[in-house]
């Protein structure tokens, strides 16, 4: 069990392992509110109308396809329900709340809720389509009079990589700065580590991240399957399928995505920029630690597992991608599942090894209500993965894309969602842009 698995570890030293993915913890787990993608627009258009100085009377956005595809169909909160670009854009200028990064829309009154919609209908707003290689990339021009300011952020929702004023070049990253040391230490993730991480993590580097994960994640999951959201998933499951720890851990993780794809205001800590896959990373492991009445510090490692173990498979393949991320944090948390229930690496490899070979095939096709259904998807597969090794069953290495061990496989995962799924992203995006 957990005990004497920390028995083992205790005497482990601390390296610059346990600090990087420490660091990793405190840079992933941030909260954020509605869909990312849609709030690193509002967040970037606040940013540029605090540089301009003023409130604009016309705006330039150049955006990436997969901007386009994760915007285009979920609710933008606080807006009274609109959807889009130019909606997220509109709501950051309004709000001006730069400070608040990724709840930048957070506390909108109603006065400011009209006022969105009257700027988006008297204010010039052209949106246009990246020439970029890259897939997040955001590129904002605020225009008053003669003055201009311009922001860009790429790679992920609050990497900002250009402030320019009249001109001027007000700010550009250094050589070194924060993404590069984080993206540094993702390098660093492998399961044997993440696995001797979790155990021998002090509880107290770790509680405030974790238990703050626990607290938003689980309220929002609640209130997804109170309220009316979306197509209902999380209800739709537990009334199809009952109140088994199984379908509750399922459903509640697809609540919580109903509920933030359709304009609920409460925030979600999110993994790998993706508040769906913060839902699904967590929640199900939530579930099962009040099932199996799990010890706290016990949930507390489990969840630091999950969480890793989810960015390490997607750091591979990239912010945005045809690949759905949920895959990566249902699978994450059926490893988790297994490790706080007594497993050791075996059985974490294992239980990932058989979800991913699972699920491995859903696509992203934008940010929107049925990526409730793909999380509770994800998680199934996960805790089927885990069923099966307590069974002796596995998928045979070698069979399609999983390798000889869990690295293997998951450098097979990067490949196909970086590389592989390339045209795949494109034609997703085609097919988008003609409806």
């Amino acid at each position: 069990m957990i005990k004497d698995i920390l028995k083992e570890n205790v005497t482990q030293e601390k390296t610059g392992i346990y600090y990087s993915y420490l660091r990793i913890l405190n840079d992933e787990l941030i909260p954020a509110m509605g869909c990312t993608e849609p709030i690193s627009l509002a967040y970037a258009a606040a940013k540029a109308r605090c540089i301009l100085g003023a409130l604009p009377d016309k705006i330039d956005v150049i955006v990436s396809g997969n901007i386009v595809k994760n915007v285009k169909s979920v609710v933008v909160p606080n807006t009274n329900g609109l959807k889009g670009i130019k909606a997220a854009v509109a709501a950051g200028i309004i709000s001006g709340r730069e400070d608040k990064i990724l709840e930048v829309l957070e506390d909108l009154s109603d006065e400011q809720k009209d006022q969105i919609i009257h700027y988006i209908e008297n204010t010039c707003i052209n949106v246009s389509l990246s020439d970029s290689d890259l897939n997040f990339d955001i590129l904002l021009t605020l225009y008053k009079d003669n003055s201009y300011s311009k922001l860009r952020i790429v790679d992920d929702h609050t990497n900002v990589v250009l402030i320019e004023k009249n001109g001027e070049i007000l700010y550009t990253p250094e050589k070194i700065n924060s993404h590069v040391i984080h993206n540094n230490d993702k390098l660093l993730l492998n399961i044997n580590d993440i696995f001797k991480f979790a155990n021998i993590v002090e509880i107290n580097d770790v509680k405030d991240v974790i238990s703050r994960q626990i607290n938003f994640n689980t309220a929002i999951a609640e209130e997804g399957l109170k309220g009316n959201y979306g197509a209902n998933v999380g209800k739709t499951l537990l009334s199809l399928y009952g109140n088994d720890v199984k379908t509750r851990a399922k459903a509640k993780a697809a609540a919580g995505s109903d509920a933030r794809m359709n304009g609920c205001e409460l925030p979600v800590i999110i993994i790998s920029g993706s508040g769906n896959q913060g839902l699904a990373v967590s929640v199900p492991v939530i579930e099962y630690a009040i099932e199996y009445n799990v010890a706290s510090d016990v949930l507390y490692r489990a969840l630091v597992l999950s969480n890793l173990i989810a960015v390490h498979l997607k750091s591979g393949i990239g912010s945005l991608s045809a690949f759905c991320g949920a895959v990566c944090a249902g699978c994450a948390s059926g490893a988790a599942i297994a490790y706080m229930l007594g497993g050791g690496v075996e059985a974490i490899s294992a239980t990932l090894s058989n979800s991913l070979a699972i699920v491995s095939g859903i696509v992203c096709d934008g940010a929107k209500s049925s990526c409730a259904a793909k999380i509770a998807a994800s998680v199934e597969a996960g805790i089927l993965g885990y069923h099966m090794y307590l069974n002796e069953n596995k998928f045979s290495n070698g069979d399609g894309f999983l390798g000889s061990n869990i690295e293997e496989t998951i450098n097979n995962i990067w490949r196909i969602g970086k590389n592989g799924m390339k045209q795949t992203d494109m034609e997703i995006l085609n097919i988008m842009t003609e409806n």
